[in-house]
């Protein structure tokens, strides 16, 4: 297998000239006891080792939708950081992940195969430690039509046109909502207490909504 390994900063490897065997090799081998997220795309093979940092992130970040989803009484389903895979091309695994408009399409599945299946409603992405322009290629691949990014200082959602991302200002899944504030909560992660600032994520919705009404 003929690699070249380049090592950015704190956890993440990137490795080209990766087979798809080899990747769904790893993904076998890992899978009892696995930290790392792994995102493959044509060849080239991302190995990251989540900080406790990004999972903060991560886990606020998906409370935030999942609060969303309760006060304006949308239904969601969540599935986390699975594995979703375009074999031979492209495989990731989102930090978080929802399915909203197709909920119907996937409940009760076990399996997703994007062959049949269609990709989540919205993905999150936590961009701690690193570029996610491989992984939004990915997941435009898959037809993924939103992103919610953070990096740790600015909050945008994403949505995909012509199978590519741009910066919008309001969400496909909450778009009676304008959710830049998300941003300015991030930015309180470490500095209150979780439970706290979720209540205070709820409140906040809450009060959009009545303006709204």
């Amino acid at each position: 297998m003929a690699s070249n390994t380049l090592i950015q900063p704190a956890e993440i490897i990137h490795l080209s000239g990766i087979s798809w065997q080899t990747y769904e090799n790893l993904l076998t081998e890992l899978s009892a006891s696995r930290r790392l997220r792994l995102t493959y795309n044509r060849g080239t093979l991302e190995i990251m080792v989540p900080s406790p940092e990004h999972e903060s992130y991560k886990k606020i970040l998906g409370r935030f939708v999942e609060t969303l989803a309760e006060e304006l009484q949308v239904r969601i389903e969540p599935l986390g950081s699975t594995t979703f895979k375009r074999p031979d091309i492209s495989g990731a695994e989102p930090d978080e992940c929802f399915y909203i408009e197709n909920i119907n399409v996937i409940r009760g599945k076990k399996r997703i195969n994007l062959e049949q299946d269609p990709p989540p409603d919205l993905v999150v992405e936590i961009d701690i430690t690193s570029s996610s322009t491989n992984r939004f290629e990915v997941y435009a691949d898959m037809g993924v039509p939103e992103i919610w990014r953070y990096d740790g200082n600015y909050f945008n959602i994403n949505i995909l046109q012509n199978k590519k991302y741009i910066a919008v200002d309001r969400s496909l899944a909450f778009p009676n909502l304008q959710l830049s504030e998300i941003s300015n909560f991030l930015q309180q992660v470490g500095q209150k207490d979780y439970l706290d600032l979720v209540r205070e994520f709820r409140n906040w919705v809450k009060s959009q909504i009545q303006q709204n009404i």
